[in-house]
């Protein structure tokens, strides 16, 4: 009986040492370290936590004004579930009621700044002004800073240090990893192309923005 017991004992063991070994979180087969991120080892598992808060995001964000504090809920929720911190919904939740108030702000004048650069734009195509092409320039540029700095700003969000800290740090992140800004502005350029060709594609496209902020920092230590 008892050798029956030590063997029993042995294949949980190696059972709960290939889960280890495939997931990432250990223990592993051969003593690897565990993976730095474990939850993005299981691929279908991050795809569908992706389009989960593709999904969150996007009913956050319906208000507008709402977006700031929802990608930044969103971040930091895939955030904790690549590192498998655990992710549970309700953080999500906890993460947009502590965030609403400030967010709220920043997306209001995130709002006015991208209406007035569009306003710009579509004033350059129509001939009005003088110097049409210049003016488009300039309120193209402003909506990829516009854009770059609202993801950095989401990223940089936390319940502990605020949104006027985030915002304060924002122009030193993008200082310290220009490509890492030039990414957030091709993803910013992918959600609105893939929004402008069909609509509902904006809840996997958010669900990716979200996923980038958090991966982008990270490709310079290697993930």
């Amino acid at each position: 009986m008892g050798t029956s017991s030590e063997r029993t004992r042995e294949r949980r063991e190696l059972k709960a040492a290939r889960r280890g070994d495939r997931d990432g979180s250990g223990p592993t087969l051969d003593e690897r370290p565990p993976a730095r991120f474990p939850g993005a080892t299981a691929k279908f598992g991050l795809l569908g936590e992706v389009l989960m808060t593709g999904l969150l995001v996007t009913v956050v964000a319906i208000p507008v004004v709402t977006l700031p504090v929802a990608l930044a809920a969103g971040i930091r929720h895939l955030r904790r579930f690549v590192r498998a911190e655990g992710s549970p919904l309700s953080q999500f939740w906890t993460d947009v009621r502590r965030g609403l108030a400030g967010g709220a702000v920043v997306g209001l004048a995130t709002a006015v700044l991208i209406g007035l650069f569009a306003l710009d734009i579509d004033l350059a195509a129509s001939g009005a002004l003088p110097g049409g092409a210049v003016v488009a320039v300039v309120g193209w540029t402003g909506l990829v800073v516009t854009a770059v700095a609202l993801l950095t700003a989401a990223g940089a969000w936390t319940p502990e240090t605020g949104w006027r800290h985030a915002l304060r740090t924002t122009p030193g992140l993008v200082r310290r990893d220009v490509p890492g800004a030039l990414y957030l502005a091709a993803t910013a350029a992918f959600v609105v192309i893939v929004t402008w060709v069909l609509a509902p594609l904006v809840i996997p496209a958010l669900g990716c923005a979200a996923l980038a902020v958090v991966a982008v920092p990270e490709r310079r230590t290697g993930a």
